[in-house]
C-alpha cells in the first residue's frame, strides 16, 4: 500500500500542472482579460482611476486618460485613452510580460504555495481563501453529515422492502429531489420562510447576527443553526438523492448474493445478516467515498446557494474573480481546489483498504 500511495502522489504533480497549463492557455484566449477590466472601469468613471494594485502589493496611480488623440491599443475600449494610461495599468498588472514569463513565475509561487496578490482587492489570494473558507466549511460538513445520516437509513429501507409501498412513494420523493435543481429550491425557500412573500423566519444574510461575537457562547450556537438552517437544506436535497440510490442498489446487490442465501439457510436472523455480512460489503463504495462528497460539495455544490443566500464563501470568492477576471485569485484557487481534489481521491483509496482490508491496490494489475 505504501508504494502505490507514493505513485498516486507523484502523480499529483503532472496532473496538477496539466491542469493549470491547460486553463491558462484558455484564460489568455478568452477576451475581456483584467486590463480591459480596468479601462471599461476608467471609461465608465470618466475620471482618472484612483488606485490600481499592483502584482507586487504595490499601489499605482494611473494618469488622466487622454481627451485628445485616439492612442494605439489592442485593447478593447482603449481607443481614446492615452497609451501610457493603458501601459500603466499592463505594469501594475503584469501584463507588460510574456504570457510564458507570467506562466513560470506563477508556477515558482506555486511550489513555495504563494499564490500571489488579488488585482482588485488589494489582498494576499491566501488571505482571501481562509476568510472565506469557514463559511464554505460549514455548509459542506453540515450537509455532508446530515445527507449521510438521511440517505444510508433510507437506502437501507428500501432495499429491505424493495417493492413495496414504502419503496414507491419513498422513490417518488427521491426523484422530485433529484430532479428540481437546487438553487430553484434555494429560491423556493427565500420566498416561503425568508421573508419573500409569506413569513420572514429566518435571516438572509450571513452566517452570524450582528454584534453576536458579543453573545455567550449557547446563543451564538443557536444564532448560527438559525442563519445555517436554509442552506443546508438546499444542499442535503439536492445530494441525498443520489446517495440514497446508491446505498440501495448496493444492499439489494449484496442481499441477492450467494453467501446471504447460505446464512439464511444457517438460521441466521435477518437482523445478523444485514449488519453482520451484508452492511460491510454493501458500505464499503458509500463509506470510501466520504471525502470525495465532502469535496465535491464544498466546492462545486455550494456556489449558488452562497450567491441566493449572501453568503460570503470561496463559491462567492470564485464567481466574483471570475467575473472581473481576477486572475490571481482565479488561479489560486483553481490550485488549492484541483489539490485538494487530487488528494482527496488518494485519502478515498486508503478509505477503501480501512473498511475492507481484503482490498490490496498492490495486487492490482
Amino acid at each position: 500500500m505504501t508504494a502505490y500511495l507514493l505513485r498516486r502522489l507523484l502523480l499529483v504533480v503532472p496532473t496538477l500542472l496539466g491542469i493549470i497549463v491547460i486553463n491558462f492557455a484558455l484564460v489568455q484566449l478568452a477576451p475581456g482579460g483584467p486590463v480591459e477590466q480596468m479601462i471599461a472601469e476608467i471609461r465608465g468613471e470618466g475620471q482618472a482611476l484612483g488606485r490600481i494594485t499592483g502584482e507586487g502589493g504595490g499601489e499605482v496611480r494611473a494618469p488622466q486618460p487622454a481627451s485628445q488623440g485616439e492612442g494605439s491599443s489592442s485593447y478593447r475600449g482603449a481607443r481614446g485613452l492615452d497609451p501610457e494610461v493603458v501601459k500603466e495599468i499592463e505594469r501594475a498588472f503584469g501584463f507588460d510580460k510574456p504570457a510564458h514569463v507570467r506562466f513560470w513565475e506563477m508556477l515558482k509561487g506555486y511550489a513555495t504555495f504563494d499564490l500571489g496578490r488579488s488585482l482588485f482587492r488589494d489582498a494576499p489570494v491566501w488571505t482571501l481563501i481562509l476568510e472565506k473558507l469557514p463559511v464554505s466549511v460549514s455548509l459542506g460538513l453540515w450537509s455532508t453529515l446530515i445527507i449521510y445520516l438521511v440517505s444510508i437509513p433510507l437506502g437501507i429501507r428500501k432495499a429491505v422492502r424493495d417493492g413495496s409501498r414504502f419503496d414507491l412513494w419513498t422513490s417518488a420523493v427521491v426523484l422530485v429531489g433529484y430532479a428540481i435543481p437546487g438553487f430553484l429550491f434555494a429560491v423556493l425557500l427565500v420566498v416561503l420562510f425568508a421573508g419573500g412573500s409569506f413569513v420572514q423566519w429566518f435571516p438572509l444574510r450571513g452566517l452570524a447576527s450582528s454584534g453576536s461575537a458579543d453573545w455567550p457562547f449557547w446563543q451564538r450556537a443557536l444564532d448560527y443553526a438559525w442563519h445555517v438552517t436554509l442552506p443546508t437544506i438546499t444542499l442535503v436535497i439536492g445530494g441525498f438523492a443520489g446517495l440514497t440510490m446508491l446505498t440501495k442498489n448496493s444492499f439489494l446487490e449484496e442481499i441477492n448474493k450467494q453467501y446471504v442465501l447460505t446464512a439464511r439457510a444457517k438460521g441466521a436472523g435477518e437482523g445478523r445478516i444485514l449488519y453482520g455480512h451484508v452492511f460491510r460489503n454493501a458500505m464499503l463504495i458509500i463509506i470510501a467515498g466520504f471525502p470525495a462528497a465532502f469535496i465535491g460539495i464544498l466546492f462545486t455544490g455550494a456556489l449558488l446557494v452562497e450567491i441566493i443566500f449572501s453568503l460570503d464563501g470561496l463559491g462567492l470568492l470564485g464567481f466574483e474573480a471570475a467575473i472581473r477576471r481576477d486572475y490571481p485569485v482565479m488561479f489560486g484557487t483553481l490550485y488549492v481546489f484541483t489539490l485538494l481534489g487530487l488528494l482527496m481521491q488518494i485519502v478515498s483509496d486508503f478509505t477503501y483498504t480501512l473498511v475492507d482490508p481484503r482490498i490490496d491496490f498492490e495486487a492490482r494489475r
